[in-house]
């Protein structure tokens, strides 16, 4: 199936979900975090704040801020794709950008590459780490910068979703830049990067 039709059945499947199993998911996916270790070696994390339906990573941020990591959300540039990640607290002032998202007030924003992992929002997953996303390009963009390097990268890229959302496999473009890992409600999904990349391992 084309990308336009699948965003439509994962959204739909997502919009399915009731609030008790998205607080259930919030939580299960913070105990994963924690059990994985996944916000242990990173000083600079990028997240997001939910819109439409996306996955609530509100538990993430805030156990990352009680284990005073730097923590940072996307800022939408006035021309192009590429975004800025401003650095964010629970008293930082915030303004909503042209889709209405609030972003920091932040006079000096990170480049994506200077964040160490980076918590990306999806609309589905495959098990080979691809990502499918809203199709504004924002992220491939910003991201853009990674498909030239050949050995180790940062920032990590972690999708959030829910379970619901994962594919056997989907349509890609040479632009898409695959996932290191997603975490959803039941596990953590690691993505093998090496050249005969294929398979996931579920921790």
């Amino acid at each position: 199936m084309d990308k336009t039709t699948l965003r439509r059945q994962f959204k739909a499947a997502r919009r399915a979900l009731k609030p008790a199993e998205r607080r259930h998911a919030a939580r299960a996916s913070l105990r994963l975090a924690l059990r994985h270790g996944l916000l242990l070696r990173a000083r600079r994390i990028g997240f997001y704040l939910p819109q439409g339906g996306e996955f609530d990573a509100h538990s993430l941020l805030n156990q990352a801020l009680c284990m005073q990591r730097a923590c940072y959300l996307p800022i939408l540039p006035r021309r192009g794709r590429v975004m800025r990640f401003g650095r964010v607290g629970r008293d930082t002032r915030m303004q909503p950008n042209r889709y209405g998202i609030p972003e920091p007030l932040d006079a000096r924003p990170l480049r994506a590459r200077q964040l160490d992992l980076l918590l990306m929002p999806l609309v589905g997953f495959d098990k080979q780490g691809y990502r499918l996303g809203m199709g504004g390009g924002y992220y491939d963009a910003t991201l853009a910068f990674m498909r030239h390097r050949r050995r180790w990268r940062k920032p990590r890229l972690i999708g959030i979703a829910y379970e619901c959302q994962q594919a056997q496999a989907l349509p890609h473009d040479p632009w898409d830049m695959p996932l290191d890992a997603v975490l959803t409600e039941r596990r953590l999904y690691r993505f093998d990067r090496s050249p005969h990349a294929g398979t996931h391992s579920p921790r």
